[in-house]
């Protein structure tokens, strides 16, 4: 993922509201948002390294990830789309998991890391260095760079997110997956420096990114009640923004 914005413990009826977009090379091969019986997980695939991107599980975990943008960094490692794996298909909890992945975050590749169960969530990294915070009630963003960093983007999606949670509009996400949607650039001087040059900045400075050989190839949006009841729900775009279809799956507690 390259956009999310969530909110955790932030809402009457969902515990946990998060909306994102997957921004990727067209010619990666992945597999759409289907239910995995090895591991048992709800989620796309990337069929290159064999990670995924987001996904979540019938108990109420979620996990999500992003790369970190600077060039500067040489990209070694595991793959990061094993982390989101990892923690989905294990048994340890979200505060257990933490602990345990700061010791070895720094054999992946730049990453970071949003976990979830039903008691605690964390953002997780590993640039500069390895390390875990608990995640507090309200609503947060996490981009290529770290843990609310205020890109445009990212402040716009938290902004639109919170206004969906004060309409009190319970079950429609039109409101997010139109935010996703959003092809608005943002001026020069409010663009960050991550290293690859202006111009790559501008063209990566949408929340949605149309473009012919790299761009958004994913809007997910997932909810989990307070009762343990969610959905997830996948829109998938090809070269230029071009529309492959949506998936919704609903979930619950076995």
């Amino acid at each position: 993922m390259c956009l999310i914005a969530f909110a955790w413990n932030h809402h009457p009826r969902w515990r946990l509201v998060l909306a994102g977009n997957r921004d990727e090379f067209h010619a990666r091969p992945s597999a759409p948002l289907a239910r995995w019986d090895k591991p048992a997980i709800l989620a796309g695939k990337d069929l290159e390294a064999g990670g995924t991107w987001l996904g979540a599980t019938d108990d109420g975990r979620c996990s999500v990830v992003t790369n970190v943008r600077d060039p500067r960094d040489p990209q070694l490692g595991r793959s990061r789309g094993l982390l989101a794996l990892d923690f989905l298909g294990g048994a340890a909890n979200a505060t257990t998991h933490a602990a345990s992945l700061v010791a070895t975050a720094g054999g992946y590749r730049p990453f970071n890391l949003l976990t979830f169960d039903t008691q605690s969530g964390f953002y997780l990294g590993n640039r500069p260095d390895a390390r875990a915070q608990a995640i507090t009630a309200g609503v947060h963003g996490l981009s290529n760079a770290d843990f609310n960093t205020p890109w445009p983007k990212t402040k716009a999606l938290m902004m639109r997110l919170q206004l969906w949670l004060d309409s009190g509009d319970m079950g429609d996400f039109a409101p997010l997956f139109s935010a996703l949607a959003d092809t608005r650039g943002y001026p020069d001087e409010q663009l960050p420096d991550t290293g690859v040059g202006l111009e790559r900045e501008r063209l990566l400075s949408p929340a949605f990114i149309r473009g012919e050989h790299y761009g958004t190839r994913a809007s997910t949006i997932v909810a989990i009640g307070h009762d343990g009841r969610g959905v997830i729900v996948e829109r998938r775009f090809g070269p230029l923004g071009r529309e492959e279809g949506e998936t919704a799956m609903p979930f619950a507690p076995q």
